[in-house]
This record gives C-alpha cells, structure tokens and sequence, in this order.
C-alpha cells in the first residue's frame, strides 16, 4: 500500500559555500528563535567525553538558539550536550558528531521554523520541543588536525 504524501516539507541540512555561510551564520542574531545562547564549558566538556575526544577538542564556541531556555522539567539549560546525546542515542555515530562539530565543511540547518527533531533533555530525558538551531560559530577554531582526533578517539566511519 502507498504512503500518503506529507504535506511538511523535509528537513533539510544542505552543503554550503564558505560565502553563503558567512551570510547566513556569521553573526549568533542570523540564528532563529527568541534567545540564542553558548553550550557552558562544563556541558562542552561532557560532549567530548560522550564522543571519546581529549579534553579540550572543541575549541569552537557551540552555539543554540530557541525559543525557551531551560528544560520544563528539571530546568537544566538545553544546549548541543542535549543535540549531542539524542542524535548517538537515535541516529548518528560518534564519529560523523565529530566531524560536524571539528570539521571544517559547512553546513546549514534548514528546518526553520519548525523546531529540531527528537530532541530530549540530556538530564531527565524530557522532550525537547522548541530548540530552533544549532552551530558551531567558527569551526576554523576547532583545535587539532581532525583526522588525528579522529584516530586517537578511534572514531574512523
């Protein structure tokens, strides 16, 4: 039997040129939703401990944007320690994280307005329903050869 048509368009993350991101991404204000926020340091280190990376490979600011702060249940702040750990719990390795987040191809997230699929609170596992986006501001900053951080976590796809 055929599935019906969706009337929702696909969410989208599409390659980009270093000129259109620079355009779209370049200032945290291009970024969608009512607050735009940093991932804390303490919640960047937990990512890199849930990825298998040294302490202090992620050098680039992790930016989120929504249009709440704060979890409805436990109040803890939502940022890329929840988009890191829904995304290995239900749909990427560790490795293609990584490289999202170290690499320095650039992608940008196209699922505006509607908010970032299947997303839970990294603390109490309580949906997250309204984070709108998500970026690394300068992935230029990201410290170390990728390839070699990629190696030393034994991350290779």
């Amino acid at each position: 039997m055929k599935q019906p048509k969706s009337r929702v368009p696909a969410r989208t993350t599409v390659e980009v040129n270093d000129e259109v991101f620079k355009q779209v991404y370049d200032a945290p204000a291009a970024l969608p939703g009512k607050y735009r926020w940093l991932t804390s340091e303490a919640d960047v280190r937990v990512i890199e401990k849930l990825l298998g990376l040294d302490p202090k490979a992620i050098g680039a600011p992790l930016w989120v944007s929504g249009d709440t702060r704060n979890c409805d249940k436990c109040g803890r702040e939502t940022n890329w320690l929840d988009i890191v750990s829904s995304a290995l719990a239900k749909v990427h390795n560790k490795a293609m994280i990584a490289k999202v987040i170290l690499g320095q191809q650039k992608f940008v997230n196209v699922e505006v307005p509607r908010a970032i699929a299947d997303l839970v609170c990294y603390k109490c596992k309580t949906p997250v329903t309204d984070l709108r986006s998500f970026k690394c501001h300068n992935w230029a900053y990201a410290f170390g050869d990728l390839k070699r951080v990629l190696e030393k976590a034994g991350l290779q796809e």
